[in-house]
């Protein structure tokens, strides 16, 4: 290439997917920038998308296949990598049958277009009820819900948020995060052209975080009740207006939900959560009487103990206050890959089967990672012998990772695909790594359905992956083949030559064959000849109930599930406890547990502390910038903790994603950047009923060390 020669890129780091304008020198990438010219990130870029060429440049990032030998380890070629991988996995299925095989899937595959298109195929291809993934310590609420209520479990409304008047945020952090099930670049601006109209935004959050400091207002709530003010906000909405709500004519189950929601009053919600009753009561009608208004909930109430209850709380209030499918509401995009019209991505389903050990039930064909180490641990027929992760670090991101930690150095075999020795994948006996973000294509068929704007982007490949590279869907294609090739039990004929020819074509090719089915008129011919992407205008109104995946295509109010939960929640105790609450945290500078090998990304004051608010710490006895111990019903870690008005009292907060000084770890820079694993406290047994891990509101001691 020539010198100083600029190409468009994409980062796929976060849900954001921002346009970038990269310069490059030779195989070097020496600059990077916001792209102007992108209809969605409109030249917004933050602090990790200038750093995906850390990751492309990494010297510790792995590029050829390495085997583990004693302790340490060395790099062999591709076809015995593949052949060690197929041996394997097909000796402990043969020996101990399918479900002998475990399998992870961390959140970088939602980012990855051979992941997407290649990935799901080989997962698919193992009989394995034994799957996992990020999706139970994150979203698995939200995507429990979109199955009940609207038929599929990715047709999730998005915020209007360009159009919106008022936009109430319940426990995210989208300054922070560019955004979750809400694919929103530049949330800053967006924020300032909200108050510019006269909009307003309200957060409810356990702490002031970056969005509740640019918020018009934000109020505590204590962690793990959101849930009571949510129903309290309906119950509002349904018991003290002079007409009850007026619901659109596909909607059925609005009785139930009023029945439902009767027993939680505003002072019931007061009492639980510590909201006044009257802020509950002005912000409900606010919602209800705003030109176009959206209620919005993420991680911090769908990891929370009560999070489908919740997701289906957020979405009554948007349903009973005329917010759905409405300008400046909750509104479902129009992508030109419609993965869910298109039946791309399953409609998902629930209870189909369960764990062994626990009967835990799956959703969408997973089981709550939360029960993957009694899996491993528990003998027994169905007992987890070999794992296969793919770009994931449940050790750091999933509940009590130190037991977990242990149980995955007990398997036969474990195998993953990655880039890094981290915490998680030191214990595997191969390790094969593909290319990364700025070597191959891209295109986002999650993240283009769930924007604040319609768009489409495809972004060829910055550089060509070098002869002894290959692509993670390269990758996925052998292990598919090679290792159903070694089993006894075939699929028929037929299927074999479908499967073969879907993992021997590019993902490439297949984003232009399924274009081709869209009514958008994007083809990949287009998308080609403008790189920074297609503007395929604002969210459109009026798509229900057409857009529905249910049978029936109305839209139920009341599910079964759901009905029953609130009544459960109805029936529990108030929770108190003499202990602190912790939540975690995230970082626009952290991308989960992955990117702090970047030193442009953990250089500066440190983030890695316990924060906690002053009169909690003076109850103690304790003072700010002291080393403390935290403990919890499964584990203890010390750190430093940091005194700050932003926490409610009675709540400490870590930050996900840290704690990288265990040994084995071959990530120079993340091993020297401080700070503890909030997941070696929170609690395998604490979970919603999706199976979605309770992460926030976790019982803890804070003591001096």
């Amino acid at each position: 290439m020539a010198s100083g020669e600029k190409r468009i890129g994409v980062c796929n780091l976060c849900e954001a997917i921002c346009g970038l304008e990269l310069t490059i020198e030779g195989r070097d990438v020496v600059g990077v920038r916001g792209n102007p010219a992108d209809p969605l990130s409109r030249g917004h870029v933050c602090p990790k998308g200038v750093a995906i060429a850390d990751v492309y440049a990494d010297p510790d990032r792995l590029r050829r296949p390495v085997r583990r030998v004693g302790s340490g380890w060395e790099e062999i070629g591709w076809d015995e990598a593949f052949d060690l991988v197929a041996d394997n996995l097909a000796r402990v299925i043969e020996e101990h049958g399918d479900d002998a095989l475990g399998v992870y899937l961390g959140n970088p595959n939602a980012h990855s277009l051979g992941s997407m298109t290649h990935g799901t195929a080989m997962f698919k291809s193992f009989r394995t009820r034994n799957r996992y993934s990020a999706t139970s310590v994150d979203q698995l609420p939200h995507q429990l819900v979109g199955h009940l209520m609207f038929g599929h479990q990715l047709l999730l409304p998005v915020p209007d948020i360009d159009r919106t008047s008022f936009f109430l945020v319940v426990g995210a952090n989208p300054m922070a995060s560019n955004g979750s099930l809400m694919t929103v670049p530049d949330f800053p601006q967006r924020v300032r052209d909200l108050r510019a109209r006269g909009g307003r935004m309200v957060v409810l959050d356990p702490r002031r975080t970056e969005t509740a400091k640019v918020a018009d207002e934000h109020h505590f709530v204590r962690p793990g009740t959101d849930a009571w003010v949510l129903l309290a906000m309906l119950h509002v909405l349904t018991a003290e207006t002079p007409e009850p709500p007026a619901v659109a004519a596909y909607a059925d189950g609005l009785a139930a939900v009023v029945d439902l929601v009767a027993p939680f009053t505003p002072e019931r919600a007061e009492e639980v959560s510590g909201l006044p009753a009257d802020d509950v009561r002005r912000l409900a009608r606010a919602l209800a009487a705003a030109d176009g208004g959206v209620a919005y909930s993420r991680i911090g109430v769908s990891a929370g103990p009560w999070g489908t209850v919740c997701q289906w709380a957020v979405n009554c209030l948007n349903v009973l206050t005329g917010n759905l499918d409405r300008v400046g509401g909750a509104m479902f995009t129009s992508p030109a890959i419609d993965a869910v019209g298109t039946g791309l991505i399953g409609r998902g389903h629930h209870d189909a089967w369960r764990s062994r050990v626990r009967g835990l039930p799956e959703t969408a064909g997973e089981l709550p990672v939360s029960a993957l180490r009694e899996e491993i641990e528990t003998p027994g027929e169905g007992q987890v012998r070999a794992m296969l992760t793919v770009a994931g670090n449940p050790v750091l991101s999933t509940p009590d990772g130190g037991r977990l930690d242990t149980a995955l150095a007990g398997l036969d075999f474990m195998a993953a695909v990655d880039i890094y020795v981290n915490e998680t994948t030191r214990h595997a006996d191969v390790i094969l790594p593909p290319t990364t973000a700025l070597e191959r294509d891209h295109y986002d068929l999650v993240f283009h359905l769930l924007a604040v704007r319609d768009t489409a982007r495809f972004t060829p490949a910055v550089f060509e992956k070098e002869a002894d590279q290959r692509h993670d869907w390269e990758i996925f294609r052998e292990i598919t083949l090679r290792t159903t090739a070694r089993l006894s039990r075939k699929a028929p004929l037929k299927k074999r030559l479908v499967q073969r020819a879907r993992l021997t074509a590019s993902p490439t090719f297949l984003v232009g064959q399924l274009l081709r089915r869209g009514s958008s008129g994007v083809t990949l011919k287009k998308l080609r000849a403008r790189p920074s992407g297609i503007d395929l205008g604002p969210l459109r109104a009026g798509q229900l109930p057409e857009r529905l995946r249910t049978k029936d295509r109305r839209l139920d109010l009341a599910p079964d599930l759901v009905v029953a939960d609130v009544r459960r929640l109805d029936a529990a105790d108030v929770p108190t406890t003499d202990d602190l609450l912790l939540i975690g945290r995230r970082h626009k500078q952290d991308c989960n547990s992955w990117m702090h090998n970047s030193e442009r990304l953990t250089r500066g004051r440190p983030r890695h502390q316990l924060l906690m608010n002053p009169a909690d710490l003076a109850a103690r006895d304790l003072v700010d910038g002291a080393r403390v111990r935290v403990t919890s019903r499964v584990g203890s870690v010390e750190v430093e903790v940091a005194a700050t008005d932003d926490l409610m009292p009675g709540v400490v907060s870590l930050p996900h994603g840290y704690g990288h000084a265990r040994e084995g770890v071959l990530m120079g820079r993340s091993r020297d950047v401080p700070g503890v694993s909030v997941n070696d406290l929170t609690d395998p047994e604490l979970l919603d009923v999706s199976g979605n891990a309770a992460l926030n509101g976790v019982p803890v001691a804070v003591t001096a060390c």
